[in-house]
C-alpha cells in the first residue's frame, strides 16, 4: 500500500474498530491497487477511497414478528446502500444468525466491484438480518419477511435498490419479501430478483452462481490450453452455489470429490453426479446443515468437523461461507498440487490465505470476479421484468457465458497491463475500482 491507502484505512480502523470483516474487506482491495493511484493522481485529489469507504447510507431497523405459538420475537434488520455511480443498488440478503453491520457492510463493499466488473449498470448494495429460517414454520417465515418488508419498503424500488437472495434467501423468502413489496406499494414490479420463474424469476437463477464460477475456471484454463474435462474437484457446501458448480463441471466432463457442511466434509471417490445431485437439494430442504446424511445414504467417508481441503485435487472450488480456507489449508492444496483455486463464496479465504495463494504458482480467483454469475443473472432477470418478456433457458445461459468471460478478459488484461501476469486477485480489484472511480469523477461529488 501506498501512503494514501495506509490513511484512509488506519481513519477506517479507528472509526470503526469493531467491524473485523468490513475492514478485511476493504484491506483486501486497498493492497491491489496502490499502482493505478500512483498512475492517476485524480484519484487521490478527489479522494475516491474517502467516497467509497463510506456508504451512501446504512439502514437498520428492528423487525418485530409471531412465532407458531403466538410470541412476539425480534430480530434487526439491515440494508446497505454502498454506490450507485453504475446503476441501482444491487446486492442480496442474507438471513442468518452471524449477521452483524460489518459482514453486511463487508459483503457490500465487495459488491460495488463484483457489480462493476460485470459490465452491467448495477451499483453495490447489500442486506439481511440475524432471522434464521432453519427450523422455522412456513408460517413464521412468512410473518418474519413480511415485517422485514414492512420497513425495507421505504428504500428500495425497480430504479433504486433491488435487492435479491443469499444465504437464507430462497424463492420461498423471495415470494414472501416480493408479495408484501406488492401489496404495500399496489404495484408489480421488478423490485427483487430470484423469484419464482411463473412470477417473474428467470431461468437459472438458482445455478447461475455456480455456473459461472465454473465458466470463470474454464477461461483460466485456456490459457494453458487446458479444460475442466477429467479435472478432479473438490467443493465446499452443498448450497445453491456449491449445487451449480457440481452440475456444470460434470455437464463439462469433470469430477467432483466432495461436499461440506457446518459438520465436516464426506469424500466420494466415484463422484458426485446423477442422482447424487438431485440429493444435495433434498439435503438443503431438510434444512438441517448435516452433511453427513449423504455419507449415511451413499456410505462414502465422513471427515467430522473437517474441511475437505485435505483431498488431493486438480481444482478447488471453496463455496460455503467466508473465511472458511486459511494459510494452512491453502499451503496443503498447493502442497497436493492443486492447479486453480476459484472462490464461489464471498470472501471464502483469509487475507494470509489470499497472500499465499497469489504467490504460488497457481491459477487463482477472486469471488468478486468468479463468482458475479448469480448478480449477473439477477441483472437479467431486472432486463426481462422491464420489458414483461422471458428469456430462454439457452438465452440466459449463453448471455451468463458471455459476462464471465468478458470478466475473465479484463482481469488478465488488466493484469497485463500493470506487468502482473496471471494475478486475478490484482486484475479483478484494478479492473472493478477503475470503472467505479472513473464514474465517481465524471459524475462530481454527489
Amino acid at each position: 500500500m501506498n501512503a494514501y491507502t495506509n490513511n484512509v484505512l488506519k481513519l477506517l480502523k479507528e472509526k470503526y474498530p469493531w467491524e473485523k470483516e468490513y475492514i478485511q474487506s476493504v484491506s483486501e482491495v486497498f493492497k491491489s491497487i496502490t499502482p493505478i493511484l500512483n498512475a492517476k493522481m485524480e484519484y487521490q485529489n478527489n479522494r475516491i477511497l474517502e467516497q467509497l469507504v463510506e456508504p451512501d447510507r446504512s439502514i437498520s431497523f428492528r423487525v418485530p414478528w409471531k412465532d407458531d405459538q403466538g410470541r412476539i420475537q425480534i430480530n434487526t434488520g439491515y440494508r446497505v446502500e454502498f454506490n450507485n455511480v453504475l446503476g441501482p443498488y444491487k446486492g442480496g440478503l442474507r438471513f442468518h444468525v452471524s449477521v452483524t453491520l460489518s459482514i453486511i457492510k463487508c459483503l457490500g463493499f465487495e459488491q460495488i466491484f463484483k457489480n462493476a466488473l460485470t459490465g452491467l449498470l448495477i451499483g453495490g448494495g447489500k442486506g439481511g438480518s440475524d432471522f434464521n429460517p432453519r427450523g422455522k414454520s412456513d408460517n413464521e417465515i412468512m410473518n418474519f419477511c413480511q415485517s422485514f418488508m414492512l420497513e425495507l419498503s421505504k428504500h428500495i424500488g425497480a430504479n433504486t435498490d433491488v435487492p435479491a437472495g443469499d444465504i437464507g434467501v430462497g424463492t420461498r423468502e423471495v415470494g414472501y419479501l416480493f408479495g408484501m413489496y406488492r401489496r404495500i406499494t399496489k404495484s408489480f414490479e421488478g423490485v427483487l430478483t430470484g423469484k419464482g420463474l411463473e412470477w417473474g424469476g428467470s431461468y437459472l437463477r438458482p445455478e447461475a452462481t455456480g455456473y459461472g464460477v465454473v465458466y470463470f475456471a474454464e477461461e483460466m484454463l485456456k490459457n494453458i490450453n487446458d479444460n475442466i474435462e477429467d479435472k478432479l474437484v473438490v467443493v465446499s457446501g452443498f448450497g445453491n452455489v456449491a449445487w451449480g458448480v457440481v452440475k456444470k463441471v460434470n455437464e463439462l466432463g469433470g469430477k467432483v470429490v466432495t461436499l461440506s457442511g457446518p459438520d465436516g466434509f464426506i469424500h466420494d471417490p466415484d463422484g458426485i453426479s446423477g442422482e447424487k445431485v438431485d440429493f444435495m437439494l433434498r439435503m438443503r430442504l431438510t434444512g438441517n446443515d448435516r452433511v453427513k446424511d449423504y455419507s449415511d445414504k451413499y456410505k462414502v467417508k465422513f471427515y467430522e468437523g473437517k474441511r475437505p481441503w485435505i483431498i488431493p485435487c486438480d481444482i478447488a472450488f471453496p463455496c460455503a461461507t467466508q473465511n472458511e480456507l486459511d494459510i494452512n489449508d491453502a499451503k496443503q492444496l498447493v502442497k497436493n498440487n492443486v492447479k486453480c483455486l476459484v472462490e464461489g463464496a464471498n470472501l471464502p479465504v483469509t487475507l494470509d490465505g489470499m497472500e499465499f495463494l497469489e504467490n504460488a504458482d497457481i491459477f487463482y480467483a477472486p469471488a468478486k470476479a468468479c463468482n458475479a454469475g448469480g448478480v449477473a443473472c439477477s441483472c437479467f432477470e431486472m432486463a426481462q421484468n422491464a420489458n414483461f418478456m422471458h428469456w430462454t433457458e439457452d438465452e440466459v445461459d449463453t448471455k451468463l457465458h458471455q459476462v464471465m468471460k468478458h470478466i475473465h478478459d479484463q482481469c488478465y488484461e488488466t493484469a497485463q497491463e500493470f506487468n502482473k501476469k496471471g494475478n486475478y486477485v490484482f486484475g479483478a480489484n484494478v479492473a472493478g475500482f477503475r470503472r467505479v472511480a472513473d464514474a465517481i469523477l465524471d459524475q462530481g461529488m454527489a
